[in-house]
C-alpha cells in the first residue's frame, strides 16, 4: 500500500523516503495535530455501500473548468495499471484514469467501498468463489464498449510478475492455482481461477477463502485492459482510460498532462467527477521551493497542490489564512526498524529496543507533529483493528534509549560484542546522520556495529535481499494498508511465505502462527477485526521490529483549489473531488 507508499514492494520505497527526511522540525506554530492515537476508534471505519450508484454526489461549491497543476519532487515509477500496486502516488493519480470492479468513495473523510464497474460481489456458500456482475454502458476512451472479457484479461495479466515486477501478489496465494499460473504471456489465457459467463458476469475461483476480495479489486491492476492494445512494457506510455480523464501528453519522469475523457459517463460512476478541464502533473525541482510557490499562490500556483508532505521549514508560515492551505489526513502506514529473528535471539532484540534512540533519529529525519505520530503498534490508527494497548517495553517509538540498561541485558545474556549490521545510503547526509546516531547508541550498549554504506541507486536492491549479510533494517521498513483491514498486514508480513515473497517483518516462519493468521483471515471482514488487534500485540511482543511512527498526510494546496482532502486509504490527496474555484 507498501508508501505503497508503497504497499508490498512499496514498503521498500518507503524505507528510502523515511531515511531521506526533511530539515529539523520547528515548533513555531500553535496547535499542531495531536499525536495521541487513542482517538483511533474515531479514525476507523469499515463500510460497504452496495447500493451506491452514479452520478457521484456533487462536491459543495464545485465548478467546472480550469486547469489543476500537481507538483512533487520524485516521479511515479510507472503508469501501467498492472505495475503500480506498490506506489501510492501513481495509484492515486490512476483513480482519474482507471475504473475498477469496486472503488472507495471518501465520505466525511472516511473510505466507503462502493460498486464501480461491477457490484461488490456475492460469495458462494463454500467461500471459494465470488461472482461479480458488470454494469452496462461502460466505454474505453476510444468509445469501444468495455466487456467482461477485458476485465478477465486484466486479472490474468496481473500474474505476469516476470514483466510487471511491482504488481500485486495476493492473487498468487488466494486465487485458484495462483501459485502456478504465470499470466497470459507465459501460460496462455486459459486460467481456472477466472471465469466469464455471458457478457456481464465475472467469477473468481479461490484456493482458500478471501473475505477481503471486494476491497482488493479496487486496485488499478484490475481495470479492464483490451488485449488488442496490450503492448506490454510500452502500455505505461498511454494506458487506455475508463475514468473521467485520459492521457494527453506524457514525458516520463517529468510531466503528465490529462484531458477529459469524452466517453466517460458520470451516470455510471459513484465516485469520480470531471470538474477540471485538464490536469498537469509535474515532477522534479526542489520540493521546498515548489511548496513555497503553492503557499504564496501567485498566478497558476493558486490552482495547484504539492503532494509531497510539507517541509518542516515552512511550518512557521502556516499562520492566519495560510493555515487553511494545509490539507491534512490520515495515512494507512507504519514505519518500523525490522530485526531479523533468524539471526538475532529474542533477548538481544529486547536489548536493541532498550538502547534504540528514537527521538534523536526522528529529529535528524526532520519528523514533526504534522507529518508523523509516534508508533507503538503494528496497525496504524486509521485501520480497523488498531488498539492502543499499553506499549510494550521500549516499543513506543519514543525516547533517547538507555544504552547502559541494554549493556546490562547483554552482559546477563553473555552476548557483549554481539554484531549488529545494516545498510545505509552513504551519498545522502541525513541517512548518514541517522546511521551514526544508531551506531553510537548501539556501541555504547556493548554491541559491535557493522554499518555498510552503499549508493542510493543500490540501496533498494541491497535492503530487499533477505540473504544479505546484515541482520537489521531490511525492507520493508514501512507498510501501508492495501485496504482498511488487518487482512493486508498480518498475512503479508508475518506468515512464513512472506520471507520468500520479500515482504517480511522479522523473517518469521512459524506454522502455528500461520494457522492463527489464516483463521482470522478466513472470517468475514467485520468479525476478523478483533482478531487482528490481539495478533498485533502478540506478534509485536516477539520484538520482530521496532515501531517508529505512523506517517500523516500534510500537503499544501493553492488558494483557488477547491475540494482538496486526503484519501485515508493511501495517504495521498484525493484528486477526483478537486475543482478550480474561479
Amino acid at each position: 500500500m507498501p508508501r505503497r507508499f508503497t504497499l508490498a514492494l512499496a514498503a521498500t520505497a518507503a524505507l528510502a523516503v523515511g531515511l531521506a527526511g526533511c530539515s529539523s522540525p520547528s515548533s513555531n506554530i500553535d496547535g499542531p495535530p495531536s499525536g495521541d492515537s487513542s482517538a483511533g476508534a474515531d479514525r476507523q471505519q469499515q463500510t460497504i455501500d452496495k447500493d451506491a450508484r452514479g452520478p457521484a454526489p456533487d462536491v459543495a461549491g464545485a465548478k467546472k473548468g480550469g486547469n489543476i497543476s500537481v507538483y512533487a519532487e520524485s516521479p511515479p515509477m510507472s503508469f501501467d495499471p498492472t505495475d503500480i500496486y506498490s506506489y501510492t502516488d501513481s495509484r492515486e493519480i490512476g483513480k482519474l484514469l482507471f475504473r475498477t470492479p469496486t472503488q472507495f468513495a471518501i465520505r466525511n473523510g472516511k473510505p466507503v467501498l462502493v460498486p464501480d464497474l461491477t457490484d461488490v460481489g456475492t460469495v458462494s456458500a463454500g467461500k471459494l468463489s465470488w461472482t461479480f456482475k458488470m454494469q452496462p454502458g461502460i466505454k474505453f476512451e476510444d468509445g469501444t464498449p468495455v466487456t467482461v472479457d477485458d476485465l478477465a484479461y486484466s486479472i490474468k495479466r496481473s500474474f505476469a510478475h516476470d514483466v510487471y515486477v511491482n504488481g500485486p501478489r495476493y492473487q498468487l496465494q488466494y486465487f485458484k492455482n495462483g501459485n502456478k499460473y504465470k499470466g497470459p504471456y507465459a501460460s496462455g489465457e486459459t486460467y481456472s481461477g477466472v471465469e466469464t459467463r455471458g457478457t456481464d458476469t465475472l467469477v473468481i475461483h479461490l484456493a482458500k477463502p478471501f473475505s477481503d476480495l471486494p476491497y482488493y479489486l479496487t486496485f488499478p491492476a484490475f481495470t479492464p485492459i483490451p488485449k488488442s492494445k496490450d503492448n506490454k512494457q510500452d502500455y505505461q506510455n498511454h494506458p487506455v482510460a475508463t475514468g473521467p480523464y485520459m492521457f494527453d501528453t506524457y514525458t516520463a519522469g517529468s510531466e503528465l498532462k490529462l484531458k477529459r475523457n469524452p466517453n466517460w459517463d458520470a451516470n455510471t460512476d459513484a465516485v469520480r467527477h470531471q470538474y477540471a478541464e485538464t490536469w498537469d502533473f509535474k515532477w522534479g525541482g526542489n520540493h521546498i521551493e515548489t511548496q513555497l510557490r503553492v503557499l504564496l499562490s501567485n498566478g497558476p500556483y493558486a490552482q495547484s497542490i504539492s503532494y509531497d508532505n510539507i517541509d518542516a521549514s515552512l511550518i512557521p508560515q502556516l499562520s492566519g489564512d495560510k493555515r487553511a492551505q494545509l490539507v491534512q489526513g490520515d495515512s494507512p502506514c507504519t514505519y518500523a526498524f525490522p530485526l531479523d529473528t533468524r539471526k538475532i535471539p529474542l533477548e538481544i532484540r529486547k536489548a536493541i529496543a532498550t538502547a534504540y534512540p528514537y527521538d534523536p533519529i526522528d529529529k535528524a529525519a526532520g519528523l514533526n507533529d504534522f507529518t508523523a505520530e509516534k508508533a507503538s503498534t503494528i496497525l496504524p490508527p486509521s485501520v480497523p483493528g488498531h488498539t492502543k494497548y499499553t506499549p510494550l517495553p521500549n516499543l513506543n517509538g519514543a525516547g533517547n534509549g538507555d544504552p547502559a540498561a541494554a549493556k546490562q541485558m547483554l552482559t546477563t545474556a553473555g552476548k557483549l560484542g554481539f554484531e549488529l549490521s545494516w545498510y545505509f545510503d552513504n551519498t545522502q547526509l541525513i541517512p548518514q546522520q541517522i546511521s551514526n546516531i544508531r551506531r553510537q547508541s548501539m556501541e555504547a550498549a556493548g554491541f559491535k556495529v557493522k554499518a555498510i554504506g552503499v549508493a542510493t541507486a543500490d540501496l533498494r536492491t541491497k535492503i530487499s535481499d533477505y540473504d544479505a549479510p546484515v541482520n537489521t533494517g531490511q525492507a520493508p521498513a514501512g507498510w501501508c494498508s492495501d485496504w482498511p483491514t488487518g487482512g493486508t498486514w498480518f498475512p503479508m508480513l508475518f506468515e512464513s511465505h512472506s520471507v520468500a515473497d520479500g515482504s517480511s517483518w522479522g523473517m518469521l516462519s512459524d506454522k502455528s502462527l500461520d494457522a492463527e493468521i489464516d483463521a482470522a483471515a478466513d472470517l468475514p471482514t467485520d468479525q476478523a477485526t478483533s482478531k487482528w488487534a490481539a495478533l498485533d500485540q502478540k506478534i509485536l511482543g516477539l520484538y520482530i521490529a521496532l515501531p517508529r511512527y505512523y506517517p500523516k498526510m500534510a500537503v499544501i494546496s493553492g488558494t483557488d483549489l477547491g475540494g482538496a482532502e486526503g484519501d485515508p486509504t493511501a495517504g495521498e490527496p484525493f484528486y477526483v473531488n478537486m475543482y478550480v474555484r474561479r
